[in-house]
């Protein structure tokens, strides 16, 4: 007898999942699920028709309340401007800058940017106490995630170098 492996999913993935069955079939709408530890949980709407991203504002509640103090937003953006805003500002604002290996946009649904940094672990000084010396050591990827927090379609990786394939 073949053993079925059930998954259950938390409450807002079956939100997201009701958006997603309204919407996704429309050209003008796509959506993205941000559900990650070191965030909020947010379900983003680009709409490229204004009146249309307008209606859905009025429409949809901003905040949807699932049981003991989980809640996920609901976030619409208009024509799509602040998706592309962020990928241009990136790109600009990493230009000619060695720490970064190449920036690559993938072209789709849900268009998304990548910035991928060298494959080198950075060390800074941080005054904590865990650490008499006051010296982190992570990778680039790390510290751009920190600094500039989450930004619509954008991902930063670490380049993978020949010696760790």
């Amino acid at each position: 007898m073949e053993e079925k492996k059930v998954k259950l999913s938390p409450p807002w993935y079956k939100y997201y999942h009701k958006l997603e069955a309204l919407f996704s079939r429309d050209p003008d709408i796509s959506l993205e699920m941000i559900d990650d530890y070191d965030h909020d949980l947010e379900i983003k709407m680009y709409v490229t028709n204004n009146r249309k991203a307008q209606a859905l504002i009025n429409l949809l509640p901003k905040e949807e309340y699932f049981g003991n103090n989980v809640s996920i937003k609901v976030t619409v953006i208009p024509g799509n401007k602040e998706l592309e805003s962020d990928a241009e500002l990136v790109k600009a604002a990493f230009a000619g800058n060695p720490a970064v290996s190449f920036i690559e946009t993938v072209d789709g649904l849900n268009p998304r940017t990548y910035v991928v940094f060298e494959n080198k672990v950075v060390q800074y000084y941080n005054d904590v106490l865990r650490d008499y010396y006051g010296v982190t050591s992570t990778l680039y990827q790390d510290i751009a995630e920190e600094v500039l927090g989450p930004l619509g379609g954008i991902s930063f990786c670490t380049d993978i170098t020949k010696d760790n394939k």
